[in-house]
């Protein structure tokens, strides 16, 4: 009888071992999404110093619409700030800025300035179990931090020789 109910148990907990292996199997492409989306938007933000309304609104809308990512679309959370903290979000058209007297009030910064570009999602993991759905959100993220490359003639260029870039 022991022998017959522990074979019952190592069933049980194969099977479940075994769906939550199956349903892992989906994970890897997902994230590998999520960091491809990083990457572009990350060159995105080195290229201009900052990210342009568009990128920004194209990605989540991309993000959103894929499979596994439009199960859970409000968890998808977009941030990019620069090296001190202010975000580096802004308008598409950078002449935009060009009145503004502080710099502390324009998304980019000059060249050589860090960008960090981050990018929230939960993966929705399932498992039916005795026809009960168990249902668990996996909090994950992924940043990457780009280095400005543009030369903006509208900000002070502070040349620092202790600065290693």
């Amino acid at each position: 009888m022991q022998g017959v109910a522990k074979s019952i148990l190592i069933t049980i907990l194969v099977s479940i071992c075994f769906m939550l292996f199956t349903n892992l199997i989906f994970f890897f492409p997902w994230y590998m999404t999520l960091v491809i989306e990083t990457f572009n938007l990350s060159q995105a933000a080195a290229n201009d110093n900052y990210i342009k309304t568009s990128y920004y609104e194209d990605t989540l809308d991309r993000l959103q619409s894929r499979p596994i990512f439009n199960q859970l679309p409000n968890d998808i959370v977009i941030t990019v700030k620069n090296a001190d903290g202010s975000v580096a979000r802004g308008y598409d058209d950078e002449s935009y800025y060009k009145d503004f007297d502080s710099e502390s009030m324009k998304p980019y910064r000059q060249r050589g300035k860090a960008v960090n570009v981050k990018i929230e999602a939960s993966y929705p993991l399932s498992i039916k179990l005795w026809g009960r759905e168990i249902r668990n959100k996996i909090p994950v993220s992924f940043s990457l931090t780009a280095i400005g490359l543009k030369h903006y003639k509208d900000l002070e260029f502070i040349w620092d020789r202790d600065e290693n870039y």
